[in-house]
């Protein structure tokens, strides 16, 4: 952290088919290797299945996803005379969102199948629905802070 002065947050644009900056988020966190067209490409891709395969827009089902993989809390190591203990931590808005999408991102590439294209729809139709790899991992965070509830006056 800088000691003079706070870090400028920069502003993501919306993306050029939806208009939405959580879809340009998206495509951010999609996008290996500087390739943008790629990750642009898959992700608009992955959204005209989901417009097939789904009654609601794309971008609805797109967002439902993302909001059913919110992680509320999450454990961070913190080491107390000499032990170890693992507190739950209530998380910021933007990490929040960060989690989710990267969760969305490692497991639709985890899927088995043979275009990143399906396996992020699939993904998506998924989370959605509330089941999945993504929706997953979140229970399993929820689970760990809420077995280590007991440390949480260790909160820093």
């Amino acid at each position: 952290m800088p000691r003079k002065r706070a870090i400028v947050k920069r502003e993501i644009l919306p993306d050029p088919k939806f208009g939405d900056v959580m879809v340009a988020k998206f495509i951010n966190t999609l996008m290996t290797g500087g390739k943008k067209s790629t990750a642009e490409r898959i992700m608009y891709g992955a959204m005209d299945i989901i417009n097939e395969k789904s009654k609601d827009t794309p971008l609805e089902t797109f967002k439902l996803a993302i909001d059913n993989i919110l992680p509320m809390v999450e454990v961070k190591s913190r080491r107390v005379g000499g032990s170890t203990y693992q507190i739950p931590i209530e998380i910021r808005g933007e990490r929040r969102m960060a989690l989710s999408m990267r969760w969305l991102k490692k497991f639709a590439s985890a899927r088995p199948g043979n275009s990143m294209r399906n396996k992020l729809a699939a993904e998506i139709l998924d989370a959605a629905a509330g089941r999945g790899a993504s929706i997953k991992k979140k229970e399993e965070t929820h689970k760990m802070a809420e077995a280590n509830k007991a440390f949480s006056h260790y909160r820093f």
